[in-house]
């Protein structure tokens, strides 16, 4: 047959539909003895291919070879022919060119349920299992060959183990596999592995129904139970399984929502070994048996796995290129130019790689928020990655019922918050089994990797790495193995110049930041930068500004109430009225007053701080809404306050009656005056507050700029607004709504905020997040008003406008909020008071960019000798300027502490005293002055200060228990088991864990 023949093309085209799918259920050997029409040489290089690669690279070849090239006439009907008699049948069913038998949807879910839950307690079954007890029973019911029994009986040579892993390869490729093996596992009295397989515990019974069902269809082999199958038209009702295996199957994995949840991904990679009670699909073919016919090609496109390709860009690929080497990298690219997709290529290279050379390869993506991690998992790594590799999403959100370490050994790929990882490392190192260690991964994946910094949990991660690797360093100079570390990489679209006010201070903080990553180089686009340019749109940049000689009766009343509380509590704050110093004041304060119990400072400085809030949000939004925050506030405290009142007044017969009860709180004078200051101007503030000529001058510039974009274009248009508090952010969102100049231009707002709590403001949960993230791309909601949630990570649609309302922060900020603007002809713009300084905090961020992409350019230009020096040099200050701080805090404990120190006698283990015992005269004596301690005769003391964390010398005694003179030694080195000589003695003794101990020994000369 002609390879321009229909049916060799629609074969040909059925093969590239269902490629993922069948090559994993394709075993390779004994599939290619029947295949007569391939020569032996064709035959010797895909045999070689699975020897040298594995089963399924050698598939893929054979696939391909059978694609491209031509065969003689029947060659279709040998090969699904050879597929059935090789032991694969569900290959055979995709295969088969008349379409009669090909699974449905539902089917293929189920087994790839059953599949993804059988990948997640292979460590279970490889432990309890034993090859032996299930092996023949397999052969029998017809889920192994004769030759896979073989190859199991040759693999459990090396261990049961290996034989084990090889019998679970092997039997996924069947037809029924789950429920069959279900069966035998119970037949063979393996029911505890049955139970942690479903979740329930089979009897009998459901062993027997099972087997019974089995048989049945088993045998349902010829033409008259066709007319039984449900046709094209009752498909959808194929899906409605109520089978044993089926409802075991969702007890199971109702257990785990992640578990359905995060990778029903092997349906692309590893496909249908479907559930025997739902049938087979209908005929979908022509009645020639041939699917020629465009329609036919519709049905099987609408089957087939989806395929999204993984290439790069030329940028793109300039900036993967020394990552892909090998080598640790920081890769800088703007928001919005695909940074994520980036490192989803490189660690489908790494993982690839890794195989070929037959080494484990392990990829963990850390993230900084909860959020991020189900935005990576299901828009880039899981739709590339889940043909090839297995991959898992963790965050504190995830419902798991097993380990971290499980889940790292499961899988290929698990995207994660970091703070999950630091805690395995953390329990590794107290000794504890469920924790990881960095050399179980071959790749780590950083986001937002700016953030590994001081004492940010990147960082920690960071530090035992370099921990490590100053250890290996040291290994290799003796000649000893040394501990395998992961491959580094870290992504971000602004490392920043960390406050720099010169362009030395920037250059330093760039490469602190390739120093705490242990980067190789920082990667920036060079040659490809027209294209970058091309792909990432530079938005058109404006100020609103608005005018602050405005008259505000509004305010001045509220200083004028703020002055009146000042001169009552007698407070004098250096800072000024409404601004961030004051709040600070104001907490500072209240917390010294309830210290020093002083009620009345206190209550003063937490309604002060009210009232400042109240002018903040009057300098941000509407009158109306700081009047409605103190009047919430006042409202709250009037009722605590009278209901204690009339507690009060009850509470007086009942201490006639018992003094021991304790009396609630009375109205004092300061509730009184502070509760009469506001209800005495409550009327006037309300009546300034809602009188429009007094409206904030900066809100009326945010409505125009608002208005004016969303009627400048008549294209679809999104937006968002950046705000400082949550606060803001509903009230913001509030104002459009009541506004019906915004409805009247198609304006639909929503607010989104963080998911971390709030004393005032209930925090968005990340459902909410994402439901509204999910509007805001489908157009539903095209204006989101947001906390600096938004600015960084998140993957928010093209946006035309972004305001950045009153809020300025740092030049990573700016970057991040800029770059969400990437739409065509996109504007920026800031939204600020004249006299504020925000506009000039802006400039001096542009000013920061600059410095910083010179900064970036002269590290990169460095000699390499000068980078490795400087990158070292910066590391090893970095440990030891933690190992300095845990010292200080060490020191700092046992001086608030001085109990937790404990002199004991060596010899005899007798508690002699503790620091708490310890007087301190004229600054340098040092003395026990309790009567306990006259059980030693002190003949000399020099020991130092123990409050100040130092380590003493010696001092002599007598034990009373041996009627020996001891010296005793204080040692204030917890953790570092140094040993040390005491000075009289001449004897070692060493520094223990945990708490602080004085060692006392015994001089020889003195029994």
């Amino acid at each position: 047959m002609s390879n321009g023949s229909s049916a060799d093309k629609s074969f040909r085209y059925l093969i590239s539909c269902f490629r993922a799918r069948v090559k994993t259920y394709i075993q390779v050997e004994p599939v290619l003895d029947y295949l007569t029409f391939l020569s032996g040489e064709v035959k010797e290089q895909i045999l070689r291919t699975a020897a040298t690669q594995g089963n399924t690279p050698a598939a893929e070849l054979l696939l391909n070879t059978l694609e491209k090239e031509v065969w003689p006439l029947g060659w279709t009907q040998e090969f699904v022919e050879a597929l059935r008699r090789a032991g694969n049948p569900l290959a055979a069913r995709y295969m088969n060119p008349e379409l009669t038998d090909l699974p449905s949807p539902s089917l293929e879910t189920a087994h790839d349920e059953c599949l993804q839950l059988l990948n997640l307690l292979q460590p279970t079954l490889v432990d309890k299992l034993l090859v032996k007890d299930v092996l023949d029973p397999c052969v029998g019911q017809d889920l192994l060959t004769t030759e896979d029994r073989n190859r199991i009986f040759a693999a459990e040579n090396n261990g049961n183990e290996s034989g084990v892993r090889e019998l679970l390869r092997r039997i996924v490729k069947k037809e029924n596999w789950f429920s069959t093996f279900l069966n035998i596992l119970h037949q063979t009295g393996n029911n505890e592995l049955v139970q942690e397989l479903t979740g329930v515990v089979w009897s009998e019974k459901d062993a027997v129904f099972l087997f019974t069902e089995k048989q049945q269809l088993s045998h349902a082999k010829g033409p008259e139970i066709k007319e039984l199958l449900p046709s094209a038209a009752d498909e959808p009702n194929a899906e409605e399984d109520c089978s044993p295996e089926k409802n075991a199957l969702d007890s199971s994995l109702a257990v785990s929502s992640e578990v359905s949840e995060s990778d029903t991904s092997l349906a692309e990679g590893s496909v249908s070994c479907l559930d025997e009670s739902l049938g087979h699909n209908s005929n979908m073919g022509s009645d020639s048996g041939t699917m020629g016919s465009d329609s036919d090609e519709e049905k099987v496109a609408e089957r087939a796995s989806p395929e999204p390709e993984l290439q790069l860009r030329p940028y793109q690929m300039e900036v993967a290129q020394p990552a892909l080497e090998g080598k640790n990298i920081i890769i800088c690219l703007p928001t919005g130019s695909g940074k994520t997709r980036v490192a989803v290529y490189i660690a489908k290279d790494h993982l690839d790689k890794k195989k070929q050379v037959s080494e484990l390869g392990k990829v963990i993506v850390l993230v900084n928020k909860v959020i991020l991690v189900e935005q990576l998992f299901h828009k880039e790594f899981k739709p590339f990655l889940k043909k090839w590799y297995s991959i898992m999403k963790l965050s504190g959100d995830t419902q798991l019922k097993i380990s971290f370490p499980e889940v790292v050994k499961t899988y290929d790929v698990i995207i994660s918050t970091a703070q999950i990882l630091e805690n395995s490392l953390v329990n590794l190192e107290n000794g504890e089994h469920a924790g990881v260690q960095l050399s179980d991964f071959s790749l780590i994946i950083i986001d937002e990797c700016h953030h590994t910094n001081k004492e940010a949990v990147y960082n920690n991660i960071m530090r035992r790495y370099l921990k490590q690797k100053l250890k290996n360093n040291s290994l290799k100079k003796e000649n000893k193995p040394v501990v395998p570390l992961p491959q580094i990489l870290g992504l971000t679209a602004s490392p920043g110049v960390g406050g720099a006010k010169n362009q030395g201070e920037a250059d330093k903080h760039i490469l602190k930041i390739c120093a705490n990553l242990d980067a190789f180089t920082i990667q920036t686009v060079k040659d490809n930068l027209d294209q970058l340019k091309n792909q990432v749109k530079e938005p058109c940049k404006k100020f609103a500004i608005a005018d602050e000689t405005r008259e505000d009766p509004f305010k001045e009343k509220l200083l004028e109430i703020m002055t009146r509380i000042q001169t009552y509590c007698q407070l004098s704050p250096m800072s000024e009225f409404g601004t961030q110093n004051y709040e600070q004041w104001a907490i500072q304060m209240e917390k010294k007053a309830a210290k020093e119990g002083n009620r009345k400072d206190r209550v003063c400085a937490e309604h002060l701080r009210k009232y400042n809030e109240a002018l903040q949000i009057n300098d941000t939004i509407r009158m109306i809404d700081a009047y409605n925050h103190l009047d919430s506030f006042y409202t709250d405290e009037k009722e605590k306050k009278i209901a204690a009142a009339e507690d009060n007044d009850e509470s007086e017969d009942d201490d006639k009656q018992g003094d021991n009860l304790k009396a609630p709180l009375k109205l004092d004078a300061t509730d009184i005056f502070l509760l009469n200051l506001f209800f005495e101007n409550k009327n006037m503030l309300k009546k300034l507050a809602e009188d429009p000529k007094y409206e904030n001058e900066k809100l009326t510039k945010l409505r125009n700029t608002i208005l004016e974009q969303y009627t400048r274009t008549v294209k679809s248009i999104r937006g968002i607004i950046f705000t400082k508090t949550r606060q803001s952010t509903y009230a913001l969102s509030q104002w459009i709504s009541e506004n019906e100049k915004f409805a009247e231009v198609g304006v639909i707002a929503h607010h989104l905020t963080g998911a971390g709590h709030s004393s005032e403001f209930k925090p968005m949960t990340q459902n909410e997040q994402k439901e509204v993230i999910r509007k805001f791309r489908t157009g539903k909601i095209n204006l989101l008003i947001a906390t600096t949630v938004a600015e960084e990570g998140l993957d928010i649609e093209e946006c035309n406008v972004i305001i950045r309302y009153g809020l300025v922060t740092n030049e990573i900020a700016m970057v991040q909020a800029r770059g969400r603007a990437r739409a065509e002809e996109s504007t920026y713009v800031l939204v600020a008071h004249s006299g504020s300084g925000v506009v000039d905090r802006e400039i001096v961020n542009g000013f920061r960019e600059k410095m910083m992409y010179k900064a970036i350019h002269h590290v990169q230009t460095m000699k390499p000798e000068e980078y490795t020096h400087k990158i070292l040099e910066l590391q090893m200050q970095s440990i030891f300027e933690k190992k300095m701080k845990i010292k200080r805090s060490i020191a700092k404990q046992y001086k608030s502490n001085p109990s937790l120190i404990t002199f004991l006698c060596k010899n005899c283990s007798v508690l002699a005293c503790s620091g708490e015992n310890i007087h301190v005269i004229e600054k340098m004596h040092h003395v026990n002055m309790t009567s306990e301690f006259k059980f030693w005769m002190i003949n000399q003391v020099k020991i130092t200060d123990f409050k100040e964390g130092k380590r003493g010398t010696t001092t002599q005694g007598r034990c009373v228990r041996r009627g020996i003179h001891p010296n005793i030694t204080l040692l204030y080195n917890q953790g570092d088991r140094r040993k040390e000589k005491s000075e009289m003695s001449g004897h070692e003794h060493q520094v223990q864990h945990g708490p602080m101990y004085c060692i006392v020994d015994f001089d020889s000369s003195h029994w």
